[in-house]
């Protein structure tokens, strides 16, 4: 006997291609199409991806006899590991803040909702110069990271620069990895603060009547439910983590952007170069999308 109660399964979705689709694809196509008539009747510019970026992706290493990454590759591995660190470390940090944010403790709420609103209100670019030049270079300096990796086994060594990059770019990858990730842990701090106060009351209720402290309640009964309904939203501040590490090429650390500058500034081969780049960061975050996408469908699945 079937339950009545039981809600009606879901409908199968159907693609349904309709007269405005076909106006906004033919709109996009006669854009791209008008843009490159003007670039090549006004700018007569000649393209020549096949020429010029494929040698910047991988290249033939004659010493060693097999192909190698080229500069496009290595500042594509830079940007993924820059953004998996900054994205661990951003997490750790919004989460302990957005924990902050309701505390019982007014210095902790006043703590993290000043830092919050800092570094919401401060342009990215102005804060990350502010960090490295003013702030890291105090901290980092003296520590004489560079010097210390070097001086370490060469197995150390391997390991540091698989995890990290090279040697000689340590304190620049740490002081954008630090910035990178203060800016976007305050976002995550709201996140997680819309998280916690997202859970029922009655759940906070439960917990305090079986006798757990405060901190059990959080940690027990609270945290691990707010983390799954601030999943999707973490997800999508990922993708936007990977774009805004495209900022950390103006301290000269060697990612994707910095190496496109670098390409388009030897080439002169500015359209091929850009657009390459930004065809690589659209694979990087659409891809993450979808499987983020599925993680999420797979998330609703069993909160229901």
């Amino acid at each position: 006997m079937s339950d009545r109660s039981a809600p009606p399964p879901p409908r199968p979705r159907t693609l349904k291609f309709g007269i405005v689709d076909v106006i906004v694809i033919a709109a996009v196509l006669g854009l791209f199409a008008f843009i490159i008539y003007r670039v090549n009747t006004v700018l007569v510019y000649n393209w020549d991806f096949g020429r010029i970026i494929p040698n910047y992706l991988f290249r033939w290493d004659s010493e060693r006899e097999r192909w190698v990454t080229n500069l496009l590759i290595q500042g594509l591995i830079t940007t993924v590991r820059i953004s998996i660190w900054g994205m661990l470390l951003a997490s750790i940090i919004g989460l302990i803040m957005g924990v902050f944010r309701v505390s019982n403790v007014l210095f902790l709420r006043v703590l993290s909702r000043g830092y919050v609103e800092l570094i919401r209100n401060i342009p990215p670019v102005v804060f990350l110069f502010v960090f490295f030049f003013f702030i890291s270079s105090q901290i980092l300096g003296p520590l004489e990271l560079a010097d210390q990796a070097r001086n370490a086994p060469a197995g150390v060594q391997t390991v540091i620069r698989f995890l990290f990059g090279e040697l000689r770019v340590l304190p620049n990858f740490f002081a954008a990895l630090i910035a990178l990730a203060l800016f976007e842990a305050a976002y995550i701090t709201e996140l997680v603060r819309a998280g916690i106060q997202s859970i029922e009351k009655g759940q906070w209720e439960a917990a305090r009547s079986v006798g757990l402290s405060p901190f059990h309640v959080m940690r027990y009964v609270i945290l691990p439910q707010a983390i799954q309904r601030i999943t999707p939203p973490l997800a999508n501040q990922f993708i936007t983590l990977i774009k805004d590490s495209a900022l950390i090429s103006l301290i000269s650390v060697q990612d994707l952007t910095f190496m496109g500058v670098e390409i388009s500034n030897s080439t002169q081969r500015l359209f091929e170069t850009w657009i390459t780049v930004a065809v690589m960061y659209f694979v990087i975050s659409y891809s993450l999308a979808l499987a983020f996408g599925r993680l999420e469908k797979r998330l609703k699945a069993g909160y229901r």
